[in-house]
């Protein structure tokens, strides 16, 4: 039985510790956000926040996070207006949809701590995997985050202006 916080809720989960993270994210609290990729920690489908730093919860076994504050993407924004979603909107920096959870919540723990971050920041910190390709739109989007967060700009375009034409 481990005890730990999600999304700013207490929970008690009663299944074995060596259970991933995930599982028990995504089986017993219903949080499906948090994505299974690739079972090793590698691709970030899987990340959540574990008391402010980015984690994969694929390789996070349920024992490791007992006594820990776990946010996941449900738990940013009940109504999806947290400053990170509201830049992956603005730049469009999602295709599939499948990554872009744990890219949001990797840009999440990243602008947490450094709220100003350098094209470098950016790269060293997100290293999930997109198999779509948004990855060149990640640092405009972060740093458009972190503006954000900062109060420096608005959060969408306006709604009355064209949307940008898509170049193919």
């Amino acid at each position: 039985m481990a005890r730990l916080v999600v999304n700013d809720q207490p929970v008690e989960f009663r299944l074995s510790p060596d259970v991933p993270l995930l599982w028990a994210l995504r089986e017993a609290a219903n949080l499906t956000g948090t994505k299974y990729g690739c079972g090793t920690g590698e691709c970030g489908a899987c990340m959540v926040i574990v008391d402010g730093q980015a984690m994969p919860s694929c390789t996070l076994a349920l024992g490791e996070a007992e006594g820990r504050s776990v946010t996941t993407i449900e738990g940013l924004s009940a109504i999806r207006n947290h400053p990170v979603q509201q830049a992956f909107l603005a730049e469009q920096a999602f295709q599939c949809g499948f990554c872009t959870p744990g890219l949001v919540i990797a840009a999440t723990a990243l602008l947490t701590g450094n709220a100003n971050p350098t094209e470098a920041d950016i790269t060293a910190a997100i290293t999930n995997i997109c198999r779509c390709g948004v990855e060149p739109r990640l640092v405009r989007t972060i740093q458009r985050a972190g503006r954000l967060m900062r109060g420096e700009d608005g959060a969408m375009p306006d709604s009355t202006s064209p949307s940008p034409t898509p170049r193919v």
